[in-house]
């Protein structure tokens, strides 16, 4: 007999796949978590790591039970300076307001940069008719 000629079989293959890979998303969650958490001690940041190598299923439900909610915390946190990071960045990015615009167009022809032509352009890109 086959395995996919059973139909249990086959969803115990794949129930067992579905947990396997959920394990796996947990045990990398703690593992970041751990490096990513500043109050710990080196040395208990190997003490856990040690716990996950032997007993890596225990070791998650443990880590989970006891340190959820700071891990939530600092997921939090790193979240919200990913977010602050990446509206800075935008806000580098993508200029100042229209009349700052303008106000470098002017700049820019006043200084003979560029020419009455290029700056009506300017304008009018920056503020749609």
């Amino acid at each position: 007999m086959e395995f996919w000629d059973d139909f249990w079989s086959i969803i115990w293959w794949v129930f067992a796949a579905t947990v396997f890979f959920a394990y796996l998303m947990a045990l990398f969650a703690v593992i970041s978590d751990l490096f990513r958490d500043r109050g710990m001690s080196g040395w208990g940041k190997a003490v856990w790591l040690i716990f996950l190598l032997f007993f890596p299923v225990l070791t998650v439900l443990v880590y989970l039970i006891a340190r959820g909610e700071g891990m939530n915390e600092r997921a939090q946190e790193s979240a919200q300076a990913s977010r602050e990071s990446t509206e800075a960045y935008i806000r580098r990015v993508a200029g100042g307001s229209p009349s700052d615009e303008i106000s470098k167009a002017k700049n820019l022809l006043d200084q003979g940069a560029i020419t009455p032509d290029e700056f009506e352009t300017i304008k009018r890109r920056v503020v749609p008719a």
